[in-house]
This record gives C-alpha cells, structure tokens and sequence, in this order.
C-alpha cells in the first residue's frame, strides 16, 4: 500500500487556493477553490470521500463567507471526480469529453480492478490500495461546455479552457487572469512522470504553448507542488523526446513494449512513476498506426506492472 502523508492548503493571490496532496503520486491529485465576493468556485474533487471530506473542512475559513457555488472538473479521471457527491448542491461543470471519459470508468470499475488476481490487480492495488471507493455515488456535471468559457465568481473572472485531447480526451485548465494562476489540471504533473492515456501528443505540447501564453506565474498542478512556467518547459520536453524516441522504435519494427523496456530516461529519469513511459509508447504507436486496437484499462495497467515490478506477473 501505497506511503502517505500531510495534505496542505495553500493561499495564493487574488482570492485562490491550492490544496496538494502528498507528494502527488499515483490518485494523490491536487484541487483548487477561487473566492469571489459571496461565492466560490472548487476546481475538482478528490478520489474518495474520505479525501474530499478532509479538503472541504480544510476550505471552511474561506467558505464560510464564500460558498462553494461552482465546480469544475478538469477532466474524467477519477482522482479529480469521484468526490463530486459531496458538493452536489453545486453547479458542477466539464467539458462534453470529459463527461464521456467519467462515465467509462467509475468507482465500480476500480473496485473491480484492485479485486482482479492479475497483474494490473496486484499492481492497482500497490498504488491505489489506500483509497476507499466504497460508498461513492458517481455525480456526474450537469453543465457542460465545448473549447472555451468565462465565469464570473463574485466578482473574479475565471476562464474555462478545453485544452484536449492531450492526457484524456478533454482537459481543461482554470485561469484566472487579475491573479496570474492557472490551475493546469493533469496537464502538468509536477515532479512525476506525464501519462497521456488518450492524446494525440502534438496536442499536449501546444497545451503546454497555450499556458504559456496566458502568461500565469502561479501554475497548480494535476499532481505535485504548486510551480512555474518551468513545469510546461519540462513536461513538453518529456514529451517530445518520447515521442521521437518511440518513433524511431516503431519504425525499426519493436512493439510497444519492446521499446519502452529500450527507451533510456536519461534526464528524465529522476521522475516519478517513470512506469507511465509503458503507456505513452502504446499511445505513440497508436498515433503511428490508426489500426492497432486500444489497449484497456487493465491492459494498460498490466503493462506498466511488467516495466514497473515484473514480480507482479508471476
């Protein structure tokens, strides 16, 4: 089972929160709250209730005066959904693929995976054991919104940008210019390794481009500790060289996972969860070759186990 440890608020400018999780591994997903006058909006919920619970009595200072009147989920993983019951009351908001992505897999799924006596089973539960889907009711956002859309939260100017497909098939990052931060979603994983479940790669770098461009000096994370624009230069790095690296493999005839046991990490090896390398190769060969059948989730989970702990396939 997975090591965990203190959680934190953090307050940044211009009425914005961030609350990080540990060190922002695997499901250990960051969230964010943005007052205005009279009202707030929460930028995700957490992977369990548990989690989700812990986070809004940390929040209550702020919305006591300022109610959570809004959500936002960035995108349909579950780490920044599943808590969604617990601000229900809420105008709860996505992206029309976002919503596509949660309802394919929900907590039942999960359960089903950490149960399963494969490989992908033993190593779900190495990395998700500690979370508790019991009891969790999927709810799902009831407003939707395609490529762009501005809030006004008491006050605050929040914009709503669908940046995918890149890590699911929507991602969408929450910028609120007057404060200069920009909450990335999974965009930017913070000292870990990026996963792109879904792509196409070129769209993640130009992700990247865009953030940039809004010209933020507080970026918070999907995962890790709140960051710079340093962040979108590193994970587009990571990117761009795994791209060509697998590229170069595909052509020589390797699968998949040939190359991602082949492909040194080089600078890049000091991030965590270097183990995601197994999928983003999958999704460059897809890219490569549109007839290659999608892997999935346990499929793809067993095949991070066989790079990250081949112990686990015995």
């Amino acid at each position: 089972m997975a090591c965990r440890t203190a959680s934190q608020h953090i307050r940044l400018r211009g009425g914005c929160h961030a609350w990080l999780q540990a060190e922002g591994g695997w499901g250990m997903s960051n969230a964010g709250l943005i007052a205005g006058r009279g009202e707030a909006l929460l930028v995700d919920t957490l992977y369990d209730l548990r989690l989700t619970r812990r986070m809004l009595k940390a929040f209550e200072a702020v919305t006591a005066r300022a109610p959570i009147t809004t959500v936002v989920n960035t995108h349909g993983n579950g780490d920044h959904w599943f808590g969604n019951q617990l601000v229900e009351s809420a105008e709860i908001i996505a992206s029309h693929a976002s919503l596509t992505d949660m309802r394919q897999v929900q907590p039942a799924d999960m359960t089903r995976l950490l149960a399963a006596d494969t490989a992908a089973g033993r190593f779900a539960r190495q990395i998700f054991g500690a979370f508790d889907f019991a009891g969790i009711r999927p709810v799902l956002p009831g407003r939707l919104y395609d490529r762009n859309l501005t809030l006004d939260i008491g006050g605050v100017c929040v914009r709503l940008i669908d940046v995918g497909p890149a890590h699911t098939a929507g991602d969408t990052v929450v910028h609120v210019p007057e404060a200069r931060t920009v909450y990335t979603g999974d965009i930017v994983f913070s000292g870990s390794t990026p996963v792109v479940w879904h792509g196409p790669f070129d769209n993640w770098v130009a992700a990247c481009d865009l953030i940039t461009g809004l010209g933020a000096e507080t970026i918070v994370p999907g995962h890790g500790p709140v960051t710079t624009r340093a962040a979108l230069r590193r994970t587009r790095e990571y990117l761009e060289y795994v791209h060509s690296e697998a590229s170069v493999r595909h052509a020589a005839g390797m699968t998949a996972q040939e190359a991602a046991h082949d492909i040194p990490l080089g600078s890049f090896a000091g991030l965590a969860e270097s183990e995601r390398l197994a999928v983003n190769v999958h999704t460059v060969y897809r890219e490569l070759d549109p007839e290659l059948a999608p892997l999935d989730g346990p499929q793809l989970f067993g095949c991070m186990a066989e790079l990250a702990c081949p112990q686990f396939l015995l």
